[in-house]
């Protein structure tokens, strides 16, 4: 079932959090909370849970409103940061304590937890307690203790936060198959970007208690509407310019002395606005390249980074940007040298600054 929250606020004491936040999650749909710290996103996530009480507004699980409901009984399933495993009970008990707690007796729980399980790749652990788990394996228990009461949304809290960069690719790839699989409604968590766009459906970045922009990875990624979007959502290179019209979708403007056209992404007349370039955007030559627009550049440092080097390079006045290469002789350019960045108008975005 989808989620429909409507002129939600919710306060701490006289600190209101989130005020005035309306948002609809369809059926089945892998939707993540995106955000640094201290943005409302736990608080928005804990309101949904029912953990955190409701200031205003509306909560809604499909046609039912759940604004006034204790977490019991918003028929949820959820999966902390810290797992919230008891360490005194088994595998199998832990995974259990949903269905027990619903009023489930019987055979019938035993092999609803052994499946629960098995579908995690824990189904030969079940009498060991959280001590003798590596984190990984203490994730995938909470995740199958949420998921074994077959709950009509799936509520995840900055699951991988502590794992290894390793650990973390497997378990957020379980992580979708699984929710695929079952087609629940899933409200993830998470400050870490890359978790964002690889697993969701829809991305909400979060900003002071608001969502600043909705949209699917790719929209978010490659047509950020904000500079606190565009510079939080993936590196890129941020400057003021000065704008004038130009053919319909693009604008002209003025960097480093250096007239240039980009995409006019404005939303309505402007005399200034922000210049956002992605750092892989930039293209670095020896020379100009011909039939691209290009600025002057001079490199002042370098990363080797493998697959692709990372460059700092200096424009005229002092701007400084950013620019990866890839592809062979990435690292072809030592600081000092003097290059052009060239890039297509379609990459360079202007925006209300």
């Amino acid at each position: 079932m989808g989620i429909a929250i409507s002129n939600l606020s919710v306060k701490y004491g006289a600190e209101t959090v989130i005020s005035g936040l309306s948002l609809d999650i369809p059926e089945g749909c892998f939707f993540t909370l995106l955000g640094p710290s201290g943005c409302g996103k736990t608080t928005l996530l804990r309101t949904i849970a029912g953990f955190a009480p409701a200031s205003g507004g509306q909560i809604r699980f499909g046609g039912r409103d759940v604004t006034e409901l204790p977490p019991h009984r918003r028929a949820i399933g959820m999966v902390f940061q810290d797992y919230a495993l008891f360490p005194d009970k088994t595998v199998a008990d832990n995974v259990a304590y949903g269905l027990r707690a619903r009023g489930e007796k019987g055979p019938g729980v035993e092999e609803k937890v052994k499946a629960a399980l098995e579908r995690v790749g824990l189904g030969h652990l079940l009498s060991r307690h959280p001590a003798a788990l590596s984190g990984g394996q203490r994730q995938r228990v909470a995740l199958a203790r949420a998921l074994v009461i077959k709950p009509q949304v799936l509520l995840m809290d900055e699951p991988l936060s502590n794992l290894d960069a390793k650990l973390r690719v497997q378990i957020r790839e379980t992580i979708i198959e699984l929710q695929r699989e079952a087609n629940i409604t899933t409200v993830f968590v998470t400050h870490d970007q890359e978790e964002a766009l690889s697993m969701s459906d829809l991305i909400g970045v979060m900003n002071k208690g608001k969502v600043e922009q909705l949209g699917t990875p790719q929209e978010i990624y490659a047509t950020p509407r904000t500079g606190y979007v565009a510079d939080f959502v993936g590196a890129a290179n941020r400057t003021e310019v000065p704008v004038r019209p130009a053919s319909a979708g693009l604008v002209e403007v003025e960097v480093a002395g250096h007239r240039l056209t980009a995409t006019d992404a404005l939303e309505g007349p402007a005399e200034r606005g922000l210049l956002v370039l992605r750092p892989e955007d930039l293209n670095i030559s020896a020379e100009p390249a011909a039939g691209r627009q290009s600025l002057p550049a001079t490199v002042r440092g370098r990363q080797y980074l493998g697959a692709r080097t990372s460059y700092s390079v200096e424009c005229a006045g002092g701007l400084l940007l950013n620019a990866e290469m890839h592809g062979a002789g990435h690292d072809a350019f030592l600081p000092g040298a003097h290059v052009h960045l060239g890039f297509e108008p379609a990459a360079a975005r202007v925006i209300r600054s």
